[in-house]
């Protein structure tokens, strides 16, 4: 992957990026553990807040991990999926059938799919993938380094992620001078993401103009009240929503004429103009570690949360065109993907 100029280091970053470069270090160690019995069939419980359509090439990415520790389906493993198809306040239910299942590990996808796993079980490992607020700030763990509970895994978070995004959005459009925000404000850690993009706007002298939803008929009064105040551009704060309307958002970006920037590469795959963002095949494959250290014994108490250590930069130069824009050279060469 050509690099995209990842965001700049902080003392907080510099912190985190050690206790990733601690975690690999473990990870990569052998794990002085007991086997599982000869002939024994583990049970992996998968919950995510999205439908399966969705999530499928993340879930295709988790069994190739499992696939090349030695894992079959059938055989050695069974795999049982919840799916919310969207609908958050599902989630506690279908948690709860995973852990009334008696699986072994669970493993999560996203905020509220790793919260309601967090309810319904002390006891069952879970293994957290695209986890966006800090796990430590949220009290999933003690530390990234030692979690001490029965939850470990990968997380999203990356300080200064936001930032590089309005920076890049600010690179391909410079006369930017007004940035739509679309999050959602029912969530608490959209919050928190929220509170950074101000910071990160401030810095780079950009004027913020938040559109809060909460609700998927509500995107699009949003859009219209974004075009009313002449925004020049959009960043979407991605979270199960927006991820689950993904198509929607794009159409509405591309019907109010709205260069955008995304935070899932999935969106540049629908017409996006702009994704930059962790790859989270790769994150899926790497949850397939943890699942196999502890299905052979291991604590997740003991395993260290890990950090994003790929990214993506997507431009869509179909989508740009339509738009009129004209994508500087410079960043062009920087894109992992281009979209002809």
């Amino acid at each position: 992957m050509k690099p995209a100029n990842p965001p700049t280091c902080t003392p907080l970053l510099a912190r985190r990026r050690f206790l990733a470069l601690v975690s690999g270090g473990l990870l990569a160690a052998p794990v002085a553990v007991e086997a599982q019995p000869a002939g024994k069939v583990a049970r992996i419980g998968i919950l995510d807040p999205h439908s399966p359509s969705i999530a499928a090439p993340y879930h295709d990415g988790f069994r190739q991990g499992l696939r090349q520790l030695g894992y079959v389906e059938g055989q050695n493993i069974t795999i049982s999926y919840r799916f919310a198809e969207g609908k958050a306040e599902r989630l506690p239910e279908l948690a709860g059938e995973l852990v009334r299942g008696n699986v072994d590990v669970i493993v999560a996808g996203a905020a509220p799919a790793v919260q309601a796993a967090r309810r319904a079980t002390a006891t069952i490992p879970i293994v957290i993938v695209a986890y966006g607020p800090d796990p430590v700030q949220a009290g999933l763990v003690a530390s990234l380094a030692r979690p001490g509970g029965n939850i470990t895994g990968l997380t999203l978070v990356f300080p200064e992620l936001t930032a590089k995004r309005l920076q890049l959005l600010q690179e391909a459009l410079p006369k930017m001078g007004q940035v739509a925000v679309l999050w959602n404000s029912a969530n608490p850690a959209k919050v928190q993401d929220w509170r950074e993009t101000e910071a990160a706007a401030r810095t780079l002298g950009v004027t913020l103009q938040s559109a809060e939803v909460q609700r998927a008929d509500q995107f699009e009064g949003a859009f219209g009240l974004i075009t009313r105040k002449h925004a020049d551009a959009l960043l979407v704060l991605g979270d199960p929503l927006t991820f689950f309307h993904s198509k929607r958002i794009v159409e509405l970006a591309a019907k109010y004429r709205l260069p955008a920037m995304y935070n899932e590469r999935q969106y540049a795959s629908a017409g996006g103009l702009m994704p930059y963002a962790p790859d989270l095949l790769d994150d899926f494959r790497r949850a397939a570690t943890y699942v196999d250290k502890i299905l052979r014994g291991a604590k997740p108490a003991d395993l260290p949360v890990e950090q994003p250590r790929k990214f993506e930069l997507v431009i869509n130069l179909k989508t740009a065109k339509a738009l009129g824009l004209t994508i500087p050279q410079s960043l062009l060469g920087r894109a992992d993907e281009i979209i002809q």
